[in-house]
This record gives C-alpha cells, sequence and structure tokens, in this order.
C-alpha cells in the first residue's frame, strides 16, 4: 500500500509516550494514560464542538489526577512546548496561558 494513513489521535499519545522511552526519560512507564483511551487526551481530526471537548478532557484530567507522574508529564509537556492535547493535567489552552504569563515574567526581568 502507497500513501500515509494517518493514526488515530490516541495512538498518538501513546505513541509520543512510547517513545520517551527511547530517550531516556522513564516516568513514562508509570502514566495511567499507557492503558487509556488515547484519544481521550487528543481531540477527533475533525469538528469537535466545545461541549464534547470539554467532556473528553474533563475525562483526561480525572485520569491525570489519579496519575503517579502527573508533575513529570507536564513538566515534559511544557518544557517541550506540546500543542496539542490534555497532558499532566493540563489542556492545550492552560498550558500555553502558563507558557504566556512565564514568557512575559522573564522578559519584564
Amino acid at each position: 500500500m502507497h500513501g500515509r494513513q494517518e493514526a488515530p489521535a490516541g495512538a498518538i499519545h501513546l505513541a509520543l509516550v512510547g517513545e520517551m522511552t527511547d530517550v531516556g526519560e522513564r516516568w513514562e512507564l508509570e502514566a495511567l494514560c499507557r492503558g487509556s483511551d488515547g484519544g481521550v487526551f487528543f481531540g477527533p481530526h475533525g469538528f469537535e464542538s466545545k461541549r464534547d471537548r470539554a467532556a473528553r478532557e474533563e475525562e483526561a484530567k480525572a485520569i491525570c489526577a489519579r496519575c503517579p507522574v502527573v508533575v513529570a508529564c507536564r513538566e515534559h509537556a511544557l518544557r517541550e512546548g506540546e500543542l496539542y492535547g490534555v497532558w499532566g493535567g493540563m489542556g492545550e489552552a492552560e498550558r500555553r496561558a502558563l507558557l504566556e504569563r512565564g514568557d512575559r515574567v522573564a522578559q519584564a526581568g
């Protein structure tokens, strides 16, 4: 078969977590998302209503709230600039806002 097939969004999250093992980060071995539906952490490729997105993110964040490595996951997402999905209990907009506040603080200092 020629051409590239897109992986489902859930597979992307699990693949990213799996890649981290290869580059030396070990926290992902204990991440609860490894046994979860990755589609909860990333929205669909197409349209997603605000209500559906909020429900999906709430479900993902509930998993993160029980995760023993939530802080390491959040730090990874902020350090690496993960643009999409729920990482370390934070959604895309939350991470973006935190990073923007940090940039303004750094520039003001």
